[in-house]
């Protein structure tokens, strides 16, 4: 069995969203749009926001609560240091809204998969897809945690900061997960001064960072 939701449908909820989010946080710096993957046959629509970090806890309430968006789906952290004074870190976080709870249950006597079309939502209720693009200054980077609306958060979250060091204010038992526990604090791998092996580099790790050594295969460009 498969649910699915016309082009139309989908158009139509992701246009309400959209003009919601605009007049709810028209002259906070929020801006909603309309976008559209460019892969995939029916190039899908999507709401795309770009938020200021000082009002992004209260548009994900908002989306949470609201317009019952209830799955985060990534997080995930950029690092740019050519960006100049507006934009040195970008967070960009992918959520979900996946209303259908308890679908009809349908049986046939052949393999061919049931399709049920879903159109009768409401847009509130209808399958979304949202894009959240959040722009951090030069300096520390810092954004409010959103572990508390949404679980998938958690893990997300410690991976970005492991990863890229940007920083998730008030998120709870915050700690590495992906590198070692003893890795030098401060040591971000994805920061682009951090020079990899495998970006043409033959050294694991840079030395200013503390590690100092050097794997058996140091000598091949991975």
């Amino acid at each position: 069995m498969v649910t699915c939701v016309s082009s139309e449908s989908s158009e139509s909820a992701v246009q309400a969203f959209v003009d919601a989010a605009n007049k709810r946080f028209a002259g906070t710096g929020t801006e909603s749009f309309l976008e559209h993957h460019t892969g995939g046959h029916h190039k899908r629509p999507f709401a795309r926001l770009h938020i200021p970090p000082r009002h992004l806890l209260a548009v994900m309430k908002w989306m949470k609560f609201d317009q019952n968006i209830d799955h985060c789906s990534m997080i995930t952290g950029i690092h740019w240091p050519e960006g100049g004074d507006k934009k040195c870190w970008e967070v960009v976080y992918h959520l979900l809204r996946t209303p259908i709870r308890n679908p009809p249950q349908v049986t046939k006597t052949h393999c061919a998969p049931m399709r049920i079309q879903i159109d009768a939502l409401a847009p509130e209720q209808t399958p979304l897809e949202i894009e959240v693009v959040v722009i951090l200054p030069p300096g520390d980077p810092k954004v409010d945690s959103v572990q508390q609306l949404w679980i998938g958060a958690d893990w997300n979250e410690k991976e970005t900061w492991d990863l890229v060091g940007i920083e998730f204010q008030g998120h709870k038992n915050m700690h590495r997960v992906l590198l070692p526990n003893d890795s030098p604090k401060g040591y971000h791998p994805l920061q682009k001064q951090h020079k990899l092996r495998y970006h043409e580099f033959n050294e694991m790790y840079d030395d200013p960072q503390g590690f100092g050594r050097k794997t058996i295969d140091a000598d091949r460009i991975k």
